[in-house]
């Protein structure tokens, strides 16, 4: 089982970051053999997509479109392709995902999946291009507004669930919101962010 664990804050060594390791090390409980690795978005040089269309119209029979731009998302491609389940954290910007995060997402949309469902009368749906089914969990962090009001500042988990489940053909098995981690801390979500990779890993 190769977990790959994609974090899309700007700071490590912070909430999100934190709470993402504790959730790598629940899935290493439930799976002691598996392979995981940890990207750090910021560390890498993500484009943003310029909207030529060339992946989503790609022909290609394959798992992966080719994208005109070239920088470290062929890399992150690669990775992503091995992955049999994934990690997703991010802070709440805004009530959003952080806007590196959402590069990365806009990336993989077209390179992952091709236009193909129908849903009511609109055509075009993405779809995945690959068959292989994987599992994610994701993560959203909040420095102020307390979970009871989630519902006012959280857009970023049902945005990575369709986006993953549509191109990556990923089913999120659980997510969690770590709220007013100003004020409680990272810790107080730590035995949750555990059960939470435990979960992806049984």
């Amino acid at each position: 089982m190769n977990v790959l664990a994609i974090v899309g804050s700007a700071r490590k060594g912070k909430a999100t970051d934190l709470l993402v390791d504790k959730a790598i090390e629940g899935v290493k409980s439930a799976r002691p053999g598996c392979a995981v690795k940890k990207i750090n978005l910021i560390d890498y040089d993500i484009k943003y997509c310029k909207n030529c269309l060339a992946c989503r119209d790609s022909q290609t029979e394959g798992p992966l479109a080719p994208c005109q731009i070239r920088d470290d998302m062929e890399h992150l491609n690669e990775d992503l392709l091995k992955s049999d389940s994934v990690i997703f954290g991010t802070p709440v910007h805004m009530g959003f995902a952080t806007a590196i995060l959402m590069a990365f997402l806009e990336r993989i949309c077209w390179t992952f999946a091709k236009p193909g469902r129908r849903v009511l009368t609109v055509s075009g749906i993405p779809s995945p291009r690959s068959d292989k089914r994987r599992k994610a969990v994701i993560i959203v962090v909040s420095g102020i507004v307390p979970p009871i009001y989630r519902i006012f500042c959280d857009k970023a988990t049902p945005l990575i669930r369709g986006t993953i489940r549509d191109a990556l053909n990923a089913r999120t098995v659980g997510h969690m919101y770590a709220g007013a981690v100003e004020h409680r801390g990272a810790e107080y979500y730590y035995d949750k962010a555990f059960n939470l990779g435990r979960k992806l890993g049984q």
